[in-house]
């Protein structure tokens, strides 16, 4: 991979990349360290890392330093400052979330494996296939966790206290 071409890589795949790890983190000053260092490593191994398998690689290596960094913070809850602010509204008064909202909420009701094979299928438009080889999966495991973590979601944004916060 030549300069031009990791730079090319950075333009395009940084802004998923980012939206990806912080979704399943977030923490933004965290998911920017993890995008930094994931980019780091590709420019390091820019030699032995065809062009073509750069957004896999970005992704997979990103994947795995999160979980890293999720393992060594094990008792340290991940929230960002929306997710806190809408706890708080709710126990206030009345507070109808935006969609935004409500999908954060929901995605933090999963497990991390569901929440990221949803991610990358949804979000990011990556195959099962590929989604398997960044998350070290096989195919059919991906294809369950999605319909898993889709009948999940779908049961929690169906109850109506989820989505607009009426005082009785």
């Amino acid at each position: 991979m030549t300069k031009d071409e990791y730079n090319e890589c950075v333009q395009h795949f940084s802004d998923g990349l980012f939206r990806f790890v912080l979704s399943n983190i977030r923490n933004r000053e965290l998911a920017e360290d993890i995008v930094q260092e994931s980019f780091v490593k590709v420019w390091e191994r820019r030699d032995s890392i065809p062009l073509e398998k750069a957004k896999p690689y970005l992704f997979t290596t990103a994947y795995h330093t999160l979980v890293d960094q999720t393992r060594k913070k094990e008792n340290t809850a991940f929230v960002s400052e929306e997710a806190a602010s809408f706890i708080n509204a709710r126990s206030g008064s009345p507070h109808y979330p935006d969609v935004q909202e409500v999908l954060h909420q929901a995605l933090a009701t999963l497990p991390k494996v569901q929440a990221s094979v949803i991610l990358l299928r949804d979000y990011e438009g990556y195959s099962y296939e590929e989604i398997g080889n960044i998350l070290n999966l096989s195919e059919s495991q991906v294809k369950v966790y999605i319909f898993r973590g889709r009948t999940a979601l779908k049961n929690y944004l169906k109850s109506m206290d989820n989505l607009i916060d009426i005082e009785s």
